[in-house]
């Protein structure tokens, strides 16, 4: 969209999270644990294990915490029985949002997420209610300046479905949510590009301008669902002002 840096976009959540290095551990253990009890602790097998691990070791986190998180997936450590559960809604403005948590506790959480929404102004909705309105999808970018010929031939030759020029330069590879993704990356790295991020996502197929009052209470109501301890992850169709 006219005005809008995707990359400024990255740059602000990445920000965000390094402000937030205890939490960003936190979710990352969950992750590890989730996946190591649901595919087993050998990353050589367990795509998403893998990616949960790598994402790990980009934000420095320790060895000890990694092998901890997937002990306790596998049984080998007693730990929390964490539950899969996704939100749905729209936030100020009608764009559409979706809140994946992690949780020991629906009830508590349920409840977290629907106060910041009703808090600022959105709507909380039914299972499904927005999902439609994104892909599921792995999602890698690279930052402004890479060869985007050079990428396209590599990705796409490793298994990518598309990949998109942005107008700030940057570029968006996206692949089947699936071990492609891990495949399609490290044929990335191999031909010497380092992708700014590597996971699984839920990419809005169509974005939604959000100003005014309506984009300071829907970036109020993203900080306030980011900040509860049970959320994984926050997806929205919403582009805000930098």
């Amino acid at each position: 969209m006219a005005g809008h840096s995707k990359w400024a976009n990255i740059q602000h959540r990445k920000g965000r999270q390094d402000a937030k290095r205890g939490k960003v551990f936190s979710r990352i253990s969950k992750e590890i644990t989730v996946a190591a009890r649901m595919g087993g602790g050998d990353i050589s097998f367990n795509p998403r294990l893998r990616m949960a691990v790598e994402k790990g070791k980009a934000e420095n986190m320790p060895n000890d915490n990694i092998d901890r998180a997937i002990k306790k997936g596998t049984g080998e450590l007693e730990g929390v029985n964490y539950e899969e559960v996704r939100y749905e809604g729209y936030g100020p403005g009608g764009a559409p949002v979706i809140v994946d948590c992690l949780t020991d506790n629906k009830v508590r959480t349920v409840a977290d997420v629907r106060h910041a929404f009703s808090k600022c102004g959105g709507n909380l909705g039914t299972d499904g209610c927005v999902a439609f309105q994104f892909k599921h999808c792995g999602q890698i970018v690279l930052e402004p300046g890479a060869d985007e010929d050079r990428v396209m031939e590599v990705a796409l030759e490793a298994g990518a479905e598309d990949v998109i020029a942005n107008e700030d330069g940057s570029i968006e590879v996206l692949t089947a949510p699936t071990a492609d993704l891990a495949t399609v990356k490290d044929a990335l790295e191999a031909a010497g590009f380092k992708p700014v991020i590597a996971e699984i996502t839920m990419k809005a197929l169509l974005e939604t301008e959000v100003g005014g009052d309506d984009a300071a209470r829907f970036q109020k109501m993203l900080d306030m669902i980011d900040d509860l301890d049970d959320v994984q992850e926050v997806y929205t169709a919403a582009i805000l002002p930098e």
